[in-house]
């Protein structure tokens, strides 16, 4: 062991039991220590030395017997380790480890001379956290799927692999819309008791794009396309039980009063669970409205057997350009999936704007 101008052993902050005696060893808490101020001859040298080791191991056999005498949760008051070396802690370091119950004898001091710091204890208390936070999610749960979710379920993967399924978009400006529904919503509240919402043009929209495009209204059966008379119209509603989707039949022959009345009867009946079988079959294209959840954009899936479904989403005020100056208007994306075996680009494409087209002009749609 070699000399110096300082201690060899520095002991930062050591904290012991009151009126304990430590032997002979001198001990320095910060600074540079001045380890014999007087001048030591070089044959004495190896003998203060070897005192001054003696005198150490003496002072740590010392503590040692004390915390085995004291209680377990005093023992965080005496910042040493039982085998080979002493913890460096200051008060507050000490005070905080107190206050949030931390055995010191577990931390591994991070700053100088392997000094403890506050930031060790944050750290330690955080992994504690993190380990609760794990082991708490681990847990796992198995309830059966009911039989409509299983139904749903196999019809959706079926339709992924048995279709050609292609999904294009677009976005319509909701401006006159509202408008629309701000200018008649009372009158037509009082006259049918239902409040004039979106799906009533939409449905009526649909019927429109349907006429124009009957393709998109046919369904395949076998080697054969069959193309449908009528416009029987399914609206997907969410329920606990799973997707449901009622089917408004006749569609073509509804007013907008019509349509929200049924859609809100059958809604309510889906969440109930009280739909008949006869009220969800057929249909010949479905719509969905993913914005009630606020859903901004989405590919629907199909619903088998029929070939195409438009999507509804969340209304957005966005910029756009309107002769061109910019303006914040109300936006909804649409998007429309169809089946690519009997439905072209161009008609899909052609079909979704003529959606659009109606909406953006509701007028003529709305005949009350």
């Amino acid at each position: 062991m070699k000399t110096s101008n300082t201690t060899p052993i520095i002991l930062h902050g050591l904290r012991v039991s009151k009126g304990v005696v430590l032997g002979k060893c001198k001990l320095y808490t910060h600074g540079q220590a001045d380890y014999q101020k007087r001048s030591i001859k070089k044959n004495k040298i190896d003998s203060e030395i070897k005192k001054f080791e003696d005198s150490i191991k003496s002072t740590l056999t010392e503590l040692k017997n004390i915390k085995r005498k004291i209680k377990p949760n005093a023992r965080k008051n005496i910042g040493i380790f039982l085998d080979t070396h002493i913890m460096l802690i200051n008060d507050s370091v000490n005070k905080f480890a107190q206050e949030n119950e931390i055995d010191l004898s577990l931390i591994k001091g991070t700053g100088k001379s392997g000094r403890v710091i506050k930031q060790d204890l944050l750290n330690y208390i955080s992994n504690e956290e993190g380990i609760t936070k794990k082991e708490s999610v681990r847990e796992t749960k198995r309830v059966p799927m009911s039989r409509l979710r299983k139904t749903v379920a196999e019809r959706l993967v079926n339709v992924q692999r048995e279709t050609a399924m292609l999904t294009t978009f677009n976005e319509v400006d909701m401006t006159e819309i509202m408008k629309i529904r701000e200018q008649k919503g009372e009158d037509f509240f009082k006259k049918n008791q239902i409040k004039l919402g979106y799906m009533g043009f939409f449905v009526s929209a649909a019927v429109s794009a349907l006429n124009e495009y009957p393709q998109v209204n046919a369904s395949i059966d076998g080697d054969e396309i069959v193309f449908h008379g009528f416009k029987d119209i399914g609206v997907a509603v969410s329920t606990d039980r799973g997707l449901t989707v009622p089917i408004i039949k006749d569609a073509d022959l509804l007013k907008i009063s019509d349509i929200e009345k049924l859609t809100l009867k059958y809604s309510e009946k889906a969440r109930k669970g009280k739909l008949t079988i006869e009220e969800m079959q057929g249909g010949t294209f479905t719509i969905s409205n993913g914005g009630v959840f606020g859903s901004l954009l989405s590919t629907p899936i199909l619903n088998a057997p029929q070939t195409a479904i438009l999507g509804m989403h969340k209304i957005q005020d966005r910029p756009v350009a309107v002769e061109g100056k910019i303006e914040i208007r109300p936006m909804m994306y649409l998007a429309l999936s169809y089946d690519h075996r009997i439905i072209d680009g161009k008609e899909a494409v052609s079909f979704l704007v003529h959606i659009k087209n109606e909406i953006e002009n509701p007028a003529k749609l709305y005949k009350e």
